[in-house]
């Protein structure tokens, strides 16, 4: 049954702010109780805290909530002509296998191969240091599908993969704004951009395309990138102006 407006307004910047804290706090009463009811757990007096300043702040924007929402009878009356054409054989059921989010990994911004090589090879010919690491690693060989992770099962959970369906197949612009590299790795630095007026973040601390790893290195380990940049163990080369790549959001 639908129940949000798709040509909807962003969410204003108290609600979205205080959803953030919510699901915050929410990962920290997880990772300490697992599924328990967080008002019940270590962090109960936070969680009642939170509930009355989430009510505050719907009640502040109820009009807004109302204007998103579509009305119960259009609703009603949109999942009824479904069933209906269900009945007559018009509609043929979806492949709940592939898109059951148990069953997906991980939900990303994928951007095409074609335009990262080209800005990588913007990129070396500005300078020469760079050049020589990516003909050294052979990067046009061995890189495969190029994308910015919005939220990992393992790391983040199920629901945090599967909040970003809303998005699914949406166009996302993508800015890059450095490259990172050590003997082991590289990475390009990502900003993403915005789908229908709302920003996209990554659950990520560090969004990035990963671009590669050395044998028995875990892609995951270029998240460490900007730490070993910090202790000087990577080297990090600005793009200024940043190239800003279209990407689509899906889930694998």
């Amino acid at each position: 049954m639908p129940l949000l407006k798709p040509e909807r307004a962003p969410l204003p910047g108290d609600v979205k702010t205080i959803l953030d804290e919510g699901m915050s706090l929410f990962r920290l009463h997880q990772s300490r109780h697992g599924r328990a009811e967080p008002s019940k757990g270590s962090y109960a007096q936070e969680w009642a805290q939170w509930e009355k300043r989430l009510r505050v702040v719907l009640s502040r924007n109820a009009n807004y909530l109302t204007s998103i929402q579509v009305p119960f009878d259009v609703a009603v009356k949109e999942v009824l002509e479904q069933l209906k054409a269900v009945a007559k054989g018009d509609v043929k059921t979806p492949d709940t296998a592939k898109r059951r989010f148990g069953n997906i990994v991980f939900a990303a911004v994928t951007v095409p191969q074609a335009d990262i090589l080209s800005l990588l090879r913007k990129l070396g010919e500005n300078d020469g240091d760079v050049n020589n690491f990516l003909n050294g690693i052979k990067v046009e060989d061995n890189l495969s599908k190029a994308h910015v992770t919005l939220a990992h099962k393992r790391a983040h959970g199920v629901a945090a993969v599967a909040s970003y369906g809303v998005y699914q197949n949406q166009e996302v612009p993508v800015s890059f704004n450095a490259f990172l590299y050590t003997d082991k790795m590289a990475a390009l630095e990502a900003q993403l951009g915005t789908v229908n007026g709302e920003k996209i973040d990554s659950k990520n601390d560090w969004p990035h395309v990963t671009l590669w790893t050395a044998p028995g290195v875990a892609p995951k380990e270029a998240n460490m990138l900007p730490q070993l940049f910090s202790s000087g163990q990577a080297k990090r080369v600005l793009i200024d102006p940043p190239i800003t790549i279209t990407g689509v959001l899906d889930f694998y």
